[in-house]
């Protein structure tokens, strides 16, 4: 692990800026320990993992990191480049160049966009092209090497090898502040790359715009049409001395110019505008010198990015702002404090706590304003703004550990996605969304679940009635996604859309929790009607076989079926082995619809222990051996509830083995420590959950089920002021089994833990075992 730095104290550095001290000494009041030293930000970097090392602030919208390749999503013959899919966050730890620091990038998606406004610090001959020229020369990307490469949260330094320049790193929440210290000369440059995107195609810029304002003040935006379809960012970029002179190349084919021909515009002309551009800031530079740039961002407007600019940073003191925002992840880290059987296990925890704290972002202005879906410019009111809603992921555990650790934030999301759906011309909640843009990706509509799960455990002060109408105008959009066919055949046919089984069993747990919402405020009639649509998953499942299967719009199950493979089968990302044990709404009329407890637990048993061979997974990005085990597959969501479900068939002995041993063989300190896409902090979020000993099985519901906890010792300082510890007595790597648990003093019975004990505070103990106690 990099940059382990002992944090002494309580932070009161830098007294000379008054509004700066002042934040410190609000995050830092109470919190004495360094947990960031305890944050590798660079496991998960290698392979599928697709988390960025670079440096951001807790939510922050400026994700500021390296980018070490440029991969084009189509090859010349208009195939899909399947490289494309390893650089989702700009970044893969086998590389061994640099060319360049983007400002914004997503955590840990399997899909990607973003990668706005690449700058990059040179020396020598200017060269515009970053990996190679027209002519094969080296273009202006820089060698690395790990070893001087570090990072921790809200930092990231490297020493930028082919031009002997030092990088380094930090942001506040809006703004993202460079510091290189160059060598001595007199051709040294800043390179702002507006033509690189992540998930990069010929026709991904939409407009560029540059506006020179004064010799150290630069402006402008960028608009784009990737997998956000229109996606407008605006920035200001401040250098800390004035450049001696600057120009631009422009990429495209410029068919008319107007009267702008008149100028010789590539060279100190202050206006650049085109589809792709690259423009560069020339300096000279003495041995050692530091040349700092602070750059700001806006969904609204470049005037907004100033405001941002001047309000969060107004001064150059970087290791000022390295620190403030190292207080500001402290201040999120802290929330659980615990005590581990070894230091790979904290690192581990405290690790996924920071990349469950990455997004969604804040997404509005210092003044609170924002662009919405519908791309006009709001005024949020009685909240904040986020975005990036990588629902069919974080519905599952992300937003259910934040109504632990982060209720206020959880109530705004909310409220953001409650927005969403006022702007929406479809009357919708968001699917997938980011950048002002529903982006559609994967199936349900799960925004229902977060709102039915912050309702079940009493968190927020949105208007209830407003969300339930909200999911209920979603749950009725026909012509989404199959959703018309669900409506009337009670079922998603096959042969009428694809991942047909994933569908009708996604829709049918999204319309409990509408059922659940409904009931929470008293509208019966609601109620009802969805409560009958959350029962259609019993229209796909196939009793002759004990699988969930396709089904026809003939009413017949599919022939040609093979619950094994995860291709064309009705289900996305997933078979019928894992993906087909998916029925939270009600697990135990799945069990017994399944042949009861006995047998479902032996199914259980085999889908752990039954390899699944690679022709059935080999036509999917998103499932690789690095996190199957059998034919379970913990590196992508689907089965994330799945060892838990042992302790509805009356095992939960075998639940407390698996979830420990996922533990420790998906899970490792290291660059490819994930075991698939992070997923927006989803990936991270299971384990933190499960390392304390619970897990929402079904988010909408106030009840957590029971595990086998990693910790030693946690400790959650919840935002009610009380606290919950939990202890786990005799706890060891061999000691996995729970003999017994109490609550205050008080055992406790069953499988399941409430929401509401949680919150009280007091004192949970497991007891641990090394052989299994079942209380059949």
């Amino acid at each position: 692990m990099k940059n382990l730095i002992l944090f002494i104290g309580l932070i009161i550095l830098y007294s000379c800026n008054e509004q700066s001290l002042s934040t410190k000494s609000n995050i830092t009041e109470t919190i004495k320990t360094d947990y960031t030293q305890y944050v590798d930000p660079f496991i998960g970097t290698s392979k599928m993992g697709h988390v960025f090392p670079g440096a951001t602030a807790p939510f922050g919208m400026v994700q500021l990191s390296p980018q070490t390749n440029f991969e084009v999503m189509f090859k010349e013959d208009g195939n899909y480049n399947s490289k494309t899919y390893e650089y989702c966050a700009g970044y893969q730890h086998r590389d061994s160049i640099i060319i360049g620091f983007s400002h914004t990038n997503l955590s840990g998606t399997g899909h990607s966009d973003l990668g706005d406004f690449l700058v990059m610090p040179t020396i020598r001959n200017l060269v515009l092209d970053p990996l190679t020229t027209k002519d094969g020369e080296k273009g202006f990307y820089s060698k690395f090497s790990h070893n001087k490469e570090e990072a921790s949260p809200g930092y990231y330094k490297v020493n930028l090898e082919s031009y002997n320049i030092k990088a380094e790193l930090t942001t506040s929440e809006r703004v993202g502040f460079h510091q290189y210290t160059f060598p001595k000369s007199d051709n040294a440059h800043i390179i702002l790359d507006m033509v690189y995107n992540i998930y990069h195609h010929d026709n991904k810029n939409v407009w560029t715009f540059i506006r020179v304002e004064n010799d150290s003040l630069v402006t402008g935006y960028r608009q784009t049409k990737g997998w956000a379809r229109d996606k407008k960012v605006f920035f200001a970029m401040q250098f800390s001395k004035p450049f001696k002179s600057y120009g631009h190349k422009k990429y495209d084919d410029v068919k008319y110019d107007g009267f702008y021909r008149h100028f010789k515009q590539d060279e100190n002309f202050p206006e650049m505008a085109g589809k792709d551009i690259r423009a560069y800031f020339n300096f000279d530079t003495e041995e050692n010198e530091k040349i700092k740039i602070k750059f700001a961002l806006s969904s609204v407007s470049t005037a907004g990015a100033l405001k941002n600019l001047e309000t969060e940073i107004s001064h150059w003191n970087f290791n000022n702002t390295r620190e403030e925002t190292k207080a500001k992840w402290n201040k999120e880290l802290s929330k659980i404090e615990v005590t581990t059987l070894n230091d790979s296990d904290k690192i581990n925890f405290y690790t996924a706590m920071y990349h469950t704290n990455l997004s969604p972002i804040l997404y509005e202005d210092v003044d609170g304003q924002y662009r919405g879906l519908d791309q006009n410019i709001h005024q949020s009111e009685g909240f904040t703004n986020y975005s990036v809603f990588s629902l069919w992921d974080t519905y599952r555990a992300l937003h259910p550990l934040f109504n632990i650790t982060q209720p206020e934030r959880n109530n705004d999301m909310i409220k953001s996605m409650l927005a969403h759906h006022d702007e929406s011309v479809h009357n919708m909640l968001p699917i997938w969304s980011h950048y002002a843009n529903e982006n559609w990706c994967m199936i349900g509509y799960h925004a229902t679940s977060v709102i039915a799960d912050a309702m079940a455990k009493n968190v927020g002060d949105f208007n209830n009635e407003r969300a339930l109408q909200a999911s209920v105008n979603t749950a009725n959009v026909r012509y989404f996604d199959g959703l018309g066919d669900y409506m009337d055949y009670k079922y998603v046919p096959d042969d009428k859309s694809h991942s047909s089984v994933s569908k009708t069993l996604e829709y049918a747990y999204n319309d409990w929790c509408i059922a659940q919402m409904a009931k929470n405020i008293g509208d019966i009639s609601t109620e009802n009607v969805f409560t009958k649509r959350s029962e259609y998953y019993n229209n796909v499942y196939d009793p002759k076989i004990g699988f969930m299967r396709p089904k026809l719009a003939d009413g017949t199950f599919r022939e040609n079926f093979d619950p094994m493979d995860t291709h064309g089968q009705g289900f996305i990302e997933g078979n019928a082995w894992n993906y087909g044990l998916y029925v939270p709404q009600n697990i135990d009329k799945m069990i017994s619809m399944m042949g009861g407890k006995e047998q479902f637990s032996k199914h259980l048993d085999s889908l752990f222990t039954i390899d699944i061979e690679e022709k059935y997974i080999a036509k999917h990005e998103d499932i690789t051996r690095d996190g199957i085990i059998g034919n379970y597959v913990h590196g992508n969501e689907p089965g994330h509830h799945i060892p838990y479900l042992y302790n509805w068939a009356s095992n939960p002995e075998k639940t407390q083995e698996r979830v420990r041993m996922i533990m420790k063989t998906m899970y490792a300190p290291t660059v490819d420590g994930l075991c698939g896409n992070d997923d927006a902090g989803q990936m991270s979020a299971w384990y933190i959950f499960s390392s304390l000993g619970f897990y929402p099985v079904t988010p909408g519901s106030p009840y957590y089920a029971l595990g086998s906890p990693l910790v030693k010792k946690a400790k959650l300082h919840l935002d009610n002021g009380n606290e919950l510890i939990i202890i786990a007595k005799n706890q060891s790597n061999e000691n996995v089994y729970v003999k017994s648990i109490t609550i205050n003093g008080e055992k406790l019975n069953g499988k399941l833990l409430s929401h509401q004990v949680i919150m009280e505070g007091g004192e949970i103990i497991f007891e641990m075992s090394n052989s299994p106690i079942n209380e059949k």
